[in-house]
């Protein structure tokens, strides 16, 4: 039987660093909800069509591509708002990731997720792997890759609930500045691997 690990955490504190080395390391494939996501909000006619409804024709660019800042506001302006657009792109998310978990021949599988529990696909997960860093780490490493301000990234992390998930963690992988890809490696072995 496939094990199915979800991992998650908090913005900046590095899941898709330790997918990557699960990845490329450990050889277990990872499905990425957030970039399948963005995928799907490109080419699913039916989730384009319910975003345009739901925000207008501007939500798509000339070119077709989805305009992510207009789209990125809106979720972020409210919890009403996020859970309309989680209504339209979950659903197709969690078909695509039953697909892909269906495909796989591998022993174990991830599914990154920032929000594994707030979305129910930790009901598509065996165990959950929680990746933390310090709120100050986290802050940092967010304004940095997406370039955005302090205050709009401490509006992000208040409105996620690691706690949840670190109540229902499986495995705990701390990854604060100046952890190496062989610390994050050798926590990995100690956890999923033993």
């Amino acid at each position: 039987m496939m094990r199915r690990i979800g991992v998650t955490g908090g913005i900046g504190s590095g899941k898709s660093f330790v997918c990557g080395i699960l990845r490329e390391r450990l050889n277990v494939p990872c499905y990425d909800c957030d970039k399948e996501a963005q995928r799907i909000m490109g080419s699913d006619p039916a989730v384009r069509e319910a975003l345009r409804k739901l925000l207008g024709s501007g939500v798509f660019l000339r070119d077709g591509s989805l305009d992510k800042p207009l789209l990125a506001a809106y979720l972020f302006a409210s919890e009403h708002n996020a859970r309309r657009v989680n209504a339209i792109v979950h659903p197709a998310v969690r078909r695509d990731l039953r697909e892909w978990l269906g495909r796989q021949e591998a022993p174990t599988v991830c599914v990154e997720s920032a929000i594994l529990l707030e979305s129910g696909f930790d009901k598509e997960v065996d165990e959950i792997l929680v990746v933390t860093a310090s709120p100050e780490t986290r802050l940092r490493r967010a304004m940095r890759r997406l370039g955005a301000t302090q205050e709009d990234v401490e509006a992000r992390m208040r409105r996620q609930d690691t706690g949840l998930a670190l109540d229902r963690a499986t495995h705990v992988i701390s990854n604060e500045t100046g952890t190496s890809e062989e610390d994050i490696l050798n926590q990995l072995k100690k956890t999923i691997l033993c």
